[in-house]
């Protein structure tokens, strides 16, 4: 690979990880004022109307509807999936949970992977997946103290991270037929219809009518969450993630969303004066080195 190439897609992986790695902040914000379906609607909203305003305004944003149009959709409804699941799988469990589900998706993208594209690792990536995943693990399980498991919700969220990882696997099968843009087309009208099918039954159902669709939007705070969960955390980060399966094999993009946990722990103690324990010092160091190892060891 060509180092300029390979220099670009490291750093794609990077502001993927800070994007990600802020979007916890913006949760915690949306939790308190909507209900998980809401939030998740409206950050599809805001994400549609992104993508549109790109295709209609810039030269550079055309979805390529050539190629694997299946696989494109799949691509999306997954991804979709793995929000959706998560949002639900986080009703029955703890947030400590969905952080330790959601970490062991690089071990279920590197199964994947293997089967369907025939990517291998070498021993040392094997290593340093192990000590990415195992750190983030132990960093969330200090932090929680005790954890109160939840089968049912355990069960969602494994299907969430499975979901994400498939997502994955996708665009780097369709890598070479689609476009980045395609990829964030795809998924942001995926997310935009299902998602609202879905809200507007459930408003019908049991409020009658549509009235208090726009409730939420009451809220300044919530508009603005949702539109960083909606913009740079659905397209910016699509299209990041596009960009990257395109040059690396989908375990070295994905072991980018362990570094989001290290940013997190940065994003909370810059902007909201969290306290930052000894042990997560460790583990952040610990998952940094971890995905560092994953791409030095790479057999390209």
């Amino acid at each position: 690979m060509d180092k300029g190439i390979k220099i670009k897609a490291y750093a794609a992986g990077v502001f993927f990880a800070t994007l990600v790695g802020f979007s916890f902040l913006a949760v915690r914000v949306t939790v308190q004022i909507a209900e998980p379906i809401e939030v998740l609607v409206f950050r599809y909203n805001f994400a549609f109307i992104m993508v549109c305003f790109a295709a209609v305004f810039l030269k550079f944003a055309r979805p390529n509807v050539k190629g694997k149009k299946t696989a494109l959709i799949f691509a999306g409804i997954f991804y979709v999936g793995f929000m959706a699941l998560q949002a639900v799988g986080l009703v029955f469990s703890t947030s400590i949970e969905g952080a330790i589900m959601f970490a062991i998706t690089p071990i279920i993208v590197k199964i994947i992977a293997k089967i369907t594209l025939g990517e291998t690792t070498t021993w040392q990536q094997n290593v340093f997946v192990g000590m990415s995943v195992s750190a983030v693990i132990v960093m969330v399980i200090l932090s929680a103290g005790n954890i109160e498991v939840n089968l049912l919700g355990l069960v969602i969220l494994v299907l969430s991270s499975i979901s994400a990882a498939s997502s994955n696997v996708l665009f780097r099968y369709i890598r070479k037929e689609h476009n980045q843009f395609s990829l964030t087309f795809s998924n942001a009208t995926v997310g935009f219809v299902t998602l609202n099918m879905g809200y507007i039954f459930y408003l019908l159902k049991t409020h009658g009518s549509l009235a208090t669709y726009f409730a939420p939007c009451t809220n300044i705070n919530f508009v603005l969450a949702t539109a960083y969960l909606g913009i740079p955390c659905i397209v910016f980060t699509l299209w990041l993630m596009g960009y990257m399966m395109q040059h690396l094999e989908a375990i070295r993009a994905t072991i980018f969303g362990n570094l989001a946990s290290v940013i997190s722990i940065f994003a909370g103690i810059i902007i909201l004066s969290e306290p930052m324990p000894f042990y997560n010092i460790i583990c952040a160091a610990v998952i940094i080195v971890g995905v560092v190892g994953v791409s030095k060891f790479a057999k390209t």
